[in-house]
């Protein structure tokens, strides 16, 4: 084993165990590899600019401004009162109302942290106050918060579809009906708590509440239809329908819900770029990092090596869920499909697996890594909202976990389940 592939696999092993933070690590081990090998360090620089370029690497900072757009427009809020009215009134209905909110905000914003974090600083609060297990309000709200990678527009399929070079377009649609089946089975979860703990009902909304409940939130429902619409129309394009939604979400919370005012902006503009910079750091210095793999064939040579010891096309793809629930457990999800997204092509060509079916594999994985403890994203928003410690939320979880990688099996081992909307 040559120094350079010691210092990329190990190397960057070691430094992310002594908690350096994912993108200073990739580019460490990337100059410590340009030093040992002897090569220009001008590399390093050109692929930062190669790696931050791409047109649909933009639509991740201008889907999170949406998201935050949105919440601070008071258009969560309105979402929030019409999954309310459709099922409040059911055994386990706030907890409803929470995945049906979660669902219609993850059409807008793309984000499982944003979708958790509009969704659960109104829900979990009201639904420790009506007698829901407080850890369970919040787990139940970072799971419905996965949502958001998985319903287009997704910010997760926008980086593999870059990274993968497949259409992102198909991508979205892959992603449907796995986002639909883990939102239906937290619905299941919701009922079978709130059955179990005696958690009270709330009364049935009537007709004038309902119609009072669509009329003001039309504008907030009117978004996913306007974004999802746009690109499947073939009027814009992914990238470009993250700047519409961004317009649009401005011009509603500007002068029809009247919140936002001149004067915030600049604030809800720095929470988005400061969750953007982190992604497109992540992604920027690793395109050195693939680079320096491609050169030292890591990723063809572990195909090859996977291939040989593995002659079953679904025990491989047994091995790589495994495999990839594991390290998402312990690393960031977008670094796991940066990093290792030449390697993971390489050994899905390999057994023959469909590239847009593979993407939905992948995308759903990296759903349920944002909720699984120890370090998902999610579960560190539900932490911030709730005041709840890790392990807390963590021990509630669990049913939610479980009706995900259910989710996953199907999508990994019925390739129509997630390619059913897809045309070819």
């Amino acid at each position: 084993m040559s120094a350079t592939t010691l210092l990329l696999t190990l190397g960057f092993a070691a430094l992310v165990c002594f908690g350096v933070p994912f993108a200073v690590a990739i580019g460490a081990v990337v100059m410590l590899v340009l030093v040992v090998a002897d090569i220009e360090p001008a590399f390093l620089a050109q692929q930062l600019i190669a790696g931050s370029q791409s047109f649909s690497l933009l639509a991740i900072p201008l889907f999170m401004l949406a998201g935050e757009l949105m919440t601070a427009g008071g258009l969560s809020q309105r979402l929030v009162n019409v999954a309310s009215v459709l099922v409040r009134h059911r055994t386990g209905g706030l907890a409803m109302v929470t995945v049906v909110a979660a669902l219609i905000f993850a059409a807008i914003s793309g984000s499982a942290p944003a979708t958790t974090a509009a969704i659960g600083a109104i829900l979990i609060p009201a639904m420790a106050k009506q007698g829901y297990d407080k850890a369970f309000a919040a787990s139940i709200a970072v799971s419905a918060g996965v949502l958001g990678p998985l319903i287009p527009p997704s910010i997760a399929f926008v980086i593999w579809g870059t990274i993968a070079e497949q259409s992102i377009g198909k991508l979205f649609l892959s992603g449907i009906m796995p986002g639909l089946a883990i939102a239906l089975g937290l619905l299941v979860v919701c009922y079978v708590h709130a059955k179990r703990h005696r958690v009270p009902k709330q009364p049935k909304a009537t007709w004038q509440e309902r119609r009072e409940a669509f009329a003001s939130g039309k504008w907030a429902l009117l978004s996913p239809f306007i974004v999802i619409g746009g690109i499947y129309g073939g009027i814009f394009t992914p990238t470009e329908a993250a700047g519409i939604s961004c317009a649009y979400a401005l011009l509603i919370g500007m002068f029809v819900e009247r919140r936002i005012k001149l004067p915030d902006i600049p604030a809800i503009t720095l929470r988005a770029v400061r969750t953007s910079a982190i992604v497109t750091a992540i992604i920027a210095v690793s395109a050195g990092f693939g680079v320096l793999i491609a050169q030292e064939q890591l990723a063809t040579n572990f195909a090859s090596w996977l291939a040989s010891q593995i002659s079953e096309k679904w025990m491989a793809l047994a091995a790589l869920n495994i495999a990839f629930f594991l390290l998402a457990a312990v690393m960031d999800e977008i670094a796991i499909m940066v990093i290792l997204g030449p390697m993971l092509m390489a050994i899905a060509t390999k057994f023959g697996v469909d590239p847009i079916h593979f993407g939905a594999m992948i995308v759903t994985n990296v759903a349920i890594g944002m909720a699984a403890p120890p370090i998902g994203y999610c579960l560190f928003v539900g932490m911030a909202i709730s005041g709840l410690s890790l392990a807390r939320i963590a021990r509630a979880i669990w049913p939610q976990i479980l009706v995900m990688l259910f989710v996953l099996f199907l999508t990994t081992y019925v390739p129509q389940f997630s390619l059913l909307l897809v045309s070819r």
